[in-house]
């Protein structure tokens, strides 16, 4: 998707800034490409949308918090016979499975739509091996313990309801209509760690994410911090609808509040987030980065999506991701995390400054990584990204 040199004149034109930030001329006015798709998507869906998406909106909540707790449980007694290997040879739990299934039960339940479409990362060709039917009847007992529990769902699943339910999310997704797009777990090596994951769920309209949940059971409800700071109550559910701002609960819905991205404008006294595995995103490239920022401190390394949610309500001001050459960014590992920041104050975009586009399918095709931060900082950012990927060419891949 083009050089790094024809990338620069795009940023001129779609984010001004300081000249004491950058050495070329900016022209337009201040980040209103970023910001077009997320009016697109506003002015289509009218002046209603506020309630037309209130509904979604509680449902997406529900499922989350229901397979949160599924994950909780799973991981508290984590044994090794729960976990499974995918082709792909990334670890794969019960828990993978039993949250697509639980929140795919409660969205076709809730919603009961014949046009319901679902874009998830699992399916169930695993499980539909003889090999596997300790572990089928071992997430069919989570699913069913999970929603009896909540007392809303009087039902009894059968092991083939389960790998139904988990193959609801085989939809391609597209430019047309409403498509969920679900994560059951982003995260799974910090989840079999015991530490940070997520479950993410979002609703794409015509193309554009009109709304987003996270549900984050590790994440202490009062931050993070750079010395990795984890003490206090844990349990985080971010949400986002499309003009309405973000909101942080505990995952029992209690203590609500609005967040909103930090407001730091020196780089120098941001920072910043990034994966906590190397494989996942190049960390020399993000302290590169930092470098010529001038940021002086450590980074915050996180698993999964619970990044969004975290700098979302300003724990951190800058977030980096840089994937190994030839990967592809699916749509669901960063659908329900950019809403949450966007709607936070936040930007997010690649390293060439344009909006992430959800339209395409199952993937996201993009310029070499993902940046996110305030509008203030995101011009010097952007930037120094790009700076650095000229010095970095080799190391990371360009669509």
């Amino acid at each position: 998707m083009g050089t790094i040199s024809a990338s620069l004149p795009y940023l001129a034109r779609n984010f001004p800034a300081r000249r004491d930030l950058v050495r070329f001329r900016l022209s337009n006015s201040s980040l209103s490409s970023v910001r077009c798709r997320r009016r697109i998507g506003s002015s289509r869906t009218s002046a209603t949308s506020s309630m037309a998406y209130e509904r979604e909106l509680e449902i997406a909540k529900k499922a989350a918090a229901l397979a949160a707790r599924l994950c909780k449980s799973v991981q508290k007694v984590l044994l090794q016979p729960d976990v499974q290997s995918k082709s792909d040879q990334s670890p794969v739990t019960v828990a993978d499975y039993g949250s697509q299934a639980v929140v795919s039960f409660v969205l076709e339940k809730e919603l009961s739509t014949s046009s319901f479409s679902l874009v998830a990362e699992e399916d169930s060709g695993d499980l539909r091996k003889d090999s596997a039917r300790e572990t089928l009847n071992r997430i069919t007992e989570l699913v069913n313990d999970t929603l009896s529990e909540d007392g809303t769902y009087r039902v009894s699943l059968k092991p083939e309801d389960i790998l139904v339910a988990i193959d609801r999310g085989k939809s391609e997704g597209g430019p047309s209509g409403q498509h969920w797009v679900l994560d059951p777990i982003d995260g799974t090596k910090g989840f079999l760690r015991g530490d940070q994951y997520a479950i993410a769920l979002a609703l794409l309209d015509e193309g554009n994410v009109v709304l987003g949940v996270l549900g984050c059971p590790n994440l202490p409800f009062d931050g993070v911090n750079v010395q990795d700071n984890y003490s206090g109550e844990s349990g985080c559910l971010f949400s986002a609808k499309i003009g309405e701002g973000a909101y942080l609960e505990l995952l029992d819905g209690s203590k609500q509040a609005k967040v909103h991205v930090s407001a730091v404008e020196d780089p120098a006294e941001a920072s910043f987030f990034e994966s906590f595995e190397a494989a996942h995103s190049s960390h020399d490239l993000s302290s590169s980065i930092a470098k010529r920022l001038g940021v002086k401190a450590p980074p915050v390394r996180i698993d999964s999506q619970a990044k969004y949610g975290a700098l979302a309500r300003g724990d951190g001001a800058i977030y980096l991701r840089f994937p190994r050459k030839g990967y592809r960014e699916k749509i669901w590992d960063h659908a329900a995390g950019s809403i949450v920041v966007t709607e936070a104050g936040g930007v997010v975009t690649d390293a060439a400054g344009k909006p992430l586009d959800f339209s395409k399918g199952r993937y996201l095709d993009l310029d070499t990584g993902i940046v996110s931060a305030n509008p203030k900082l995101m011009p010097a950012v952007l930037h120094a990204v790009q700076a650095s990927l000229t010095e970095n060419f080799d190391s990371v891949g360009r669509l």
